[in-house]
């Protein structure tokens, strides 16, 4: 039995894709089970002034599910996916632990390249940070990082991109981004830095914004391409 776990965005919470994406429709008639966790505004992260969200997503509730619905530990039948902050998580969890996710989808993402983000602030200030981000999420990144913005390789995805490179094995990564979004251009130099690990992936993008009409139909394709 499939057990993809499905990531939401920094707005959202564990309803949202049922709320606002036809994936009940999607699920109807297939043997899969559809993990929907909640992960606040933690960027997926284990946060520095609260909780340990990445570990939860990962290591906690994967042991849940197996326990309660008796699914397959098998990395070929274990996926994650998410959509913005979703998708950075997404591809965190599929790019650190490749041995277990056997397939990755990530829609929109966002923090692509954290590293230069945690720079501009530390640089700039959070002023800056507000009138570029917003006051809400210029308050939750020390929550999530701490108040010096340390930043650390476990956080980069091209880091943990080539860690799985030298590890040998890493996840099938399906990527879709809109070509309105504002971090399309961060997708196309992604790829690019990909491409230069050694990493496959493949890359779909149309003309779409960042929202949640994008985000299902990546969801969609991901289904049926995937047979989830």
């Amino acid at each position: 039995m499939l057990s993809p776990c499905i990531l939401h965005g920094l707005r959202g919470n564990s309803s949202s894709w049922l709320d606002y994406s036809m994936l009940p429709v999607y699920a109807m008639g297939s043997n899969t089970i559809f993990i929907l966790p909640d992960a606040g505004r933690s960027i997926y992260t284990d946060m520095k002034h609260g909780f340990r969200y990445f570990t939860y997503v990962t290591e906690e509730l994967p042991q849940i599910c197996r326990s309660v619905f008796h699914i397959s530990a098998d990395r070929e039948n274990t996926a994650v996916m998410g959509a913005s902050m979703g998708g950075y998580g997404a591809l965190k969890c599929a790019l650190t632990k490749p041995e277990q996710y056997g397939i990755c989808g990530a829609f929109s993402s966002g923090c692509l390249f954290i590293k230069n983000d945690l720079a501009f602030i530390r640089e700039h200030g959070f002023e800056e940070a507000t009138r570029i981000f917003g006051r809400q999420l210029a308050n939750d990144i020390p929550s999530v990082f701490g108040e010096d913005l340390e930043w650390k390789p476990e956080y980069e995805l091209t880091e943990l991109a080539k860690a799985a490179k030298q590890k040998g094995i890493q996840p099938e990564i399906y990527m879709t981004c809109g070509t309105e979004d504002k971090f399309y251009p961060d997708h196309v130099n992604f790829t690019k830095a990909l491409d230069e690990i050694g990493i496959d992936y493949t890359f779909d993008h149309w003309q779409a914004r960042h929202d949640f009409l994008c985000f299902d139909e990546a969801l969609k394709r991901t289904v049926f391409k995937y047979k989830l």
